[in-house]
């Protein structure tokens, strides 16, 4: 019986290909992560309310009616605008007093120039003394001083009138207007209230956190709304100010954020504010895998490769490339597998 023979050669060289582009496979998508801890910021979430930096009265100047308002609740004002006016009668009846003594003054002013020109005129002739010339040069003047005087409060009395006008001591936002036209207002007091100068952040916290707080940490933002999520994009600020007194065992703190033009005063945002430095271990965010809502992470052991399940926490950025923080299932040195 004759046994037929058939070239194995391009069998052969089929499998050692195949197997080295396994090999080679292998050794290009096997990548290893040794895990170590890394410091981050240990975030604290609080709730900060909405301040104007600057918070103002318009104050009435003079006492009278109030005759008109011009502001409401939510008006937009500039430094210097007219926000109500008050009038008072009695300044008015005083005007007219001093216009009426200063017509009168004027026409004897005007009596006693005639009369001093005469007397010069007789002077001249030698039939008047040089005292008598003297008398009337010195009622003139003393006639010209007078209505100089009665002028000066005249423009003393419109300057009373022309402070009937309230006006906004800074450009802002119309908080309240307590009073209503038709009121009667004394000196000094307020007819609106402006809150002014910008909006911030300012912040409550124990005081068991007092010492790690400083100027210029950057804080995170929540979305308009009680929102339980950091708005990164949008909002983020920084401390700009620690105040030295303690206030019911909380230490406050102002954060300046942009973007807070069209917030209410009062209005409570939440807050991620650094309060100590914390170890924790992240991992690539490509080494996680979830499969039926699991999370898991393979890491090499030394009998092989292992699949573990782990609880992930926040992404962190590092200068290394976004890190996620692994809450259970890892440990310091696990050498995790890479995709």
């Amino acid at each position: 019986m004759t046994s037929s023979k058939m070239p194995l050669g391009p069998y052969i060289r089929a499998i050692i290909f195949t197997l080295a582009m396994a090999c080679a496979g292998a050794s290009v998508s096997a990548a290893e992560f040794i895990v170590k801890p890394i410091i981050i910021d240990d975030l604290k979430a609080v709730f900060g309310s909405v301040a104007s930096k600057n918070l103002q009265p318009a104050r009435a100047r003079i006492g009278g009616t109030l005759i008109s308002i011009s502001v409401e609740e939510g008006s937009i004002v500039i430094a210097g605008q007219t926000v109500a006016v008050v009038a008072d009668d009695k300044l008015t009846l005083k005007l007219d007093a001093v216009d009426a003594n200063i017509s009168a003054l004027a026409a004897s002013h005007a009596n006693a120039l005639r009369e001093l020109e005469r007397g010069q005129s007789l002077f001249a002739k030698g039939l008047t003394s040089k005292a008598r010339i003297d008398q009337l040069q010195t009622q003139a003047d003393v006639l010209n001083n007078q209505v100089k005087a009665s002028k000066a409060e005249r423009f003393v009395i419109d300057q009373q009138i022309e402070e009937g006008k309230v006006l906004s001591p800074s450009s802002g936002r119309v908080l309240s207007v307590p009073q209503t036209r038709g009121a009667v207002v004394l000196p000094g007091e307020a007819i609106a209230t402006i809150a002014g100068g910008g909006y911030f952040l300012r912040l409550a916290l124990p005081e068991r956190h007092a010492a790690f707080i400083s100027e210029g940490d950057t804080v995170l933002v929540g979305k308009r709304g009680l929102s339980a999520s950091p708005d990164k994009e949008s909002r983020t600020g920084k401390v700009v100010k620690v105040y030295p007194k303690l206030e019911n065992g909380r230490v406050i703190v102002d954060a300046e954020v942009a973007n807070l033009d069209g917030f209410f005063i009062g209005e409570r945002i939440l807050v991620w504010i650094p309060v100590d430095k914390r170890r924790v271990l992240a991992v690539p965010p490509e080494a996680i895998t979830t499969r039926s809502g699991i999370d898991y992470i393979t890491i090499t052991t030394a009998s092989g490769e292992s699949e573990i399940a782990v609880i992930p926490g926040q992404t962190i950025d590092t200068k290394d490339g976004p890190r996620t923080e692994i809450l259970s299932g890892i440990s310091f040195g696990d050498k995790v597998v890479l995709p």
